[in-house]
């Protein structure tokens, strides 16, 4: 019904001649902007009805949300330019790769990303007011600004994060816009607004492309690369405007070019500020440096990212009484949006040509003379070809060029592992990387071993180096190498070697493996694992590989082996078929060695003692990774639920009621002594540990070389962010010792690499416990840790199993799923459930 009253409506208007009048957003809403929060459903009607109405208007879906909701682009230029606008948009992409150069009266692309964060909801609002702007032809001073520009706009990245708010605040606020803070309108329940469906923060998705509309987004700008992105947000109610020039670090990779026209757009900025009186700031807090940014991405891809921050944010509502006595309103908060987006196209529009000329030497240079001490890059396979796969897929969704071992099959180069110099030989199977290609900065930038802060005072992760995210071992190449162009599938077939074989066996090496055994499950399959490495028809299988037999699966019948090799093709998990339970080395698959892998009844705790991102990664790795049921429950559900339905509760990251409270807290541990399985995650893990359960926080070393001096209290007002960072780890990598003898780190080698980002670490476990993932003296990696926090981290235990009665506690005192994007932790989580009983 509502699509045939839009319809009717764009028709009425044509009939009528008012197709000559374009309408305002007030107009088609029936209210002012700045008055209510619209719907993200009456924001795409307005979209379509300026797109009728403007023939140099394109509007295309370019996908869905999870939950449902269209992704939409909106293409706005000049007439001519519309016209030919696929031949601008090759002639681009050319110039993207390296292959082409800028003619005259070539336009600049500009793309405007809104409302990536649900809850900072004045940018959907402004992306209307930008649109009418552009749209309209009285406005001549916009017009001319279209010769010379192509101006794309995404009108909400985060449709369904923005519906949470806007749901939210429309239901709850008063007939008058109440600016008191505490009032209710201005405090959001959990999880907010801030993330989409699965509760992650799509702004950090931009490089690993995790979620579906990161995906889908990621497609759509590696299809036009434009010369300069922006991305609008909101920060704290009670600050003033921020735009670039960004603050430092700036990653070194960036061009000096990159930094002088941010310069340039934000005196422009300034001067229409200036003009109103506005407050604004900018060169603080907001840096350039993690990857994974909608400012960082665009810039690591030749493009002129940048991040404009509006005060306001979620708690702002209508209206918000700031610190300061004054109230900022969200017309106010539209406006400034409305000017920054505005003038970023004006001088985009005047540096046209230096921009062109600009982006097309970007990756001719990349291509002829790539940057960083390594030409080539080495990633063996060692056999692990499922997450080399994966790596693959990640490099191909960022246009990153590869491909596998040729005829060269010995090399010397920086081994990522043991930050040695070394020969190593190159396998067919190897993926082999050169630098020389266009996308060689982000490669450089996603590959680099050791991220070097130009300044520590930073907001996110400082390491993220895809070998060690991975787990797959790396060498940094000083030469030339040129990859073949075979595809890793070969590697990928099924090998039975019977046909009513008495066993099939899957190694155990990857999240794949994970999923591949979820399925098992879930088909009502019996698989068992083999807790050390056996030899079966002459070839070695390590501790942990899956074993699934004929014998206890009669139930499947006739479709036993069918479902077993239909599933495997299905998750591209190699199989070896065997005759025989009697293997030639190792223990037959009848002992009690040979381990039952039950299926499982699995809970995880949400609400407000939970961190919502960290909640969000577990109930995704369910749903998106392994696709195994999940029962969520809410923490304030706890003290009623009936254990006896649970085998496993996860508490991810939080602080948590419940756990405080001691007759619950008994409750749980009376569940996990009589076989349950407990995951507990950083901060979930530390309220653990202080429950006298016989695992301790470490504490700091009280004793000191020396008794400090009275002065060494006195310290500089000025410094005061510089003596924070001491105690500062914002993300950086560490090398984890492991017991691989143990089920929770079956199908990793003697060292996992770990994404450190705080300074709990645990005391050993003694009796009735296991210290399977230790940090031992000098394991610190890659990132930046403060000189107090590094000090800290030696020495002690990171990730362990304390058995209590006939249950366990699995300590993970850091984030294995951290953002989906720690691939190589997936399989310890998969561990952690389905091995460790």
């Amino acid at each position: 019904m509502r699509k045939f009253l839009l319809s009717s409506l764009i028709l009425l208007m044509m009939q009528t001649g008012f197709s000559q009048i374009l309408p305002t957003p007030d107009q088609f809403l029936g209210y002012a902007p700045g008055t209510q929060f619209t719907p993200h459903y009456r924001v795409l009607d307005y979209f379509r009805a300026v797109a009728a109405l403007t023939p140099n208007m394109r509007l295309t879906q370019y996908g869905t949300t999870y939950e449902g909701r269209p992704l939409m682009l909106a293409i706005i230029s000049s007439a001519e330019n519309i016209s030919k606008i696929e031949q601008i948009r090759q002639h681009n992409l050319e110039m993207a790769s390296g292959n082409g150069k800028p003619a005259t009266g070539d336009p600049v692309i500009v793309w405007l990303s809104y409302n990536v964060h649900g809850n900072e909801a004045v940018s959907t609002e402004a992306a209307m007011v930008t649109l009418y702007m552009l749209a309209n032809k009285e406005n001549k001073t916009q017009q001319e600004w279209l010769k010379n520009t192509v101006v794309i706009i995404d009108p909400c990245l985060n449709p369904d994060g923005r519906e949470r708010y806007v749901n939210f605040y429309n239901q709850v606020h008063t007939r008058y816009a109440d600016p008191l803070l505490f009032a209710r309108e201005h405090n959001e329940p959990w999880p907010g607004g801030r993330a989409n469906h699965y509760y992650f923060d799509l702004n950090r998705d931009w490089a690993w492309q995790t979620q579906v509309e990161s995906q889908d987004r990621a497609l759509q700008y590696n299809r036009w690369m434009p010369q300069v992105h922006v991305d609008f947000h909101e920060q704290s109610i009670d600050a003033p405007y921020y735009f670039a020039p960004a603050a430092e670090p700036f990653h070194d990779i960036i061009k000096p070019w990159q930094r002088s026209m941010q310069m340039l757009i934000g005196k422009n900025n300034a001067r229409y500020f200036d003009k109103e009186g506005w407050l604004y700031f900018t060169k603080e807090f907001f840096d350039m440096f993690y990857p994974s940014y909608g400012d960082t991405y665009p810039t690591y891809n030749g493009a002129i990212g940048m991040t404009y921050e509006q005060g306001g944010g979620g708690r702002a509502g209508l209206a918000g009484l700031k610190q300061d006595g004054d109230t900022l309103t969200l017309t106010e908060r539209i406006a400034h949006h409305r000017t920054t987006g505005l003038s970023t196209i004006e001088i985009s529009s005047q540096q046209a040509p230096l921009l062109l000329k600009e982006f097309a030497h970007y990756f001719l240079e990349a291509i002829r003379a790539p940057e960083g001490p390594y030409i080539s890059y080495v990633v063996k396979a060692a056999g692990n070809y499922e997450k080399l796969a994966s790596l693959g897929t990640l490099l191909n969704r960022n246009g990153i060029r590869f491909g596998y071992g040729s005829a060269v099959n010995k090399a010397v180069g920086f081994n990522y592992f043991n930050g040695k110099t070394e020969n190593f030989s190159i396998e067919k199977e190897d993926m082999v990387i050169s630098a020389a290609q266009a996308r060689s900065n982000l490669l450089k930038v996603l590959f680099e071993p050791d991220s070097r802060l130009a300044d520590s005072v930073t907001y996110d992760i400082t390491a993220w180096s895809l070998p060690y995210a991975y787990g797959l071992q790396t060498y940094g190449v000083r030469q030339q190498l040129t990859p073949a162009k075979d595809s890793l599938q070969n590697n990928m077939n099924n090998y039975l070697a019977a046909a009513r074989p008495y066993a099939y066996l899957a190694r155990w090496n990857s999240i794949k493996d994970v999923r591949f055994l979820s399925a098992l499950l879930q088909k009502h399959i019996r698989v068992r694992y083999a807790e050390g490495a056996f030899i079966a028809g002459g070839k070695s299988f390590p501790a942990g590989t899956l074993i699934i037999t004929r014998s206890g699966n009669e139930a499947a019948g006739a479709q036993f082996d069918e479902q077993v090799i239909a599933l495997a093709n299905t998750y591209k998990t190699g199989l070896d078929a065997v005759n025989t339970g009697f293997v030639e080395k190792g223990v037959d698959f009848g002992s009690e060695k040979v381990r039952f892998i039950k299926p499982i009844r699995v809970a995880v705790v949400m609400g407000e003692g939970a961190s919502s991102l960290a909640a969000g990664e577990v109930w995704h790795f369910f749903e998106q990774q392994i696709g195994y049921p999940l029962t969520i429950v809410d923490e304030k559900q706890l003290p009623w639920v009936n254990w006896k339905t649970l085998d496993v509760l996860i508490l991810p990251d939080g602080n948590y009621k419940f756990l405080a409270d001691k007759e619950n807290s008994n409750k749980l541990k009376d569940w996990i002594s009589g076989g349950g399985k407990l995951i507990a995650l950083q901060g979930a893990l530390a309220q653990v540990a202080g429950l006298d359960w016989g695992i301790h926080q470490k504490k700091e070393d009280e004793e000191r070389d020396e008794k400090k001096d009275d002065y060494s209290l006195l310290k500089s007002y000025a410094n005061r962010e510089r003596e924070g960072v001491k105690q500062l780890i914002p993300g950086a990598i560490y090398k984890v010792q492991l017991d691989t003898t143990h089920p929770l780190a079956f199908g990793f080698p003697a060292v996992y690499y770990t994404l450190k980002q705080d300074s709990r670490i645990y005391d050993y476990l003694e009796e009735g416990g296991w210290n399977v993932g230790i940090l031992k003296k000098d394991n610190y990696l890659s990132g930046f840790v403060g000189m107090e926090t590094r000090k800290k981290l030696r020495d002690g235990l990171l990730f362990g199993v304390k058995e209590i009665g006939e249950g366990k506690i699995v300590l993970m005192a850091d984030d294995p799923l951290f953002r989906s994007f720690w691939e190589n932790g997936k399989l310890m989580f998969g561990n952690a459930l389905f091995m460790v009983w």
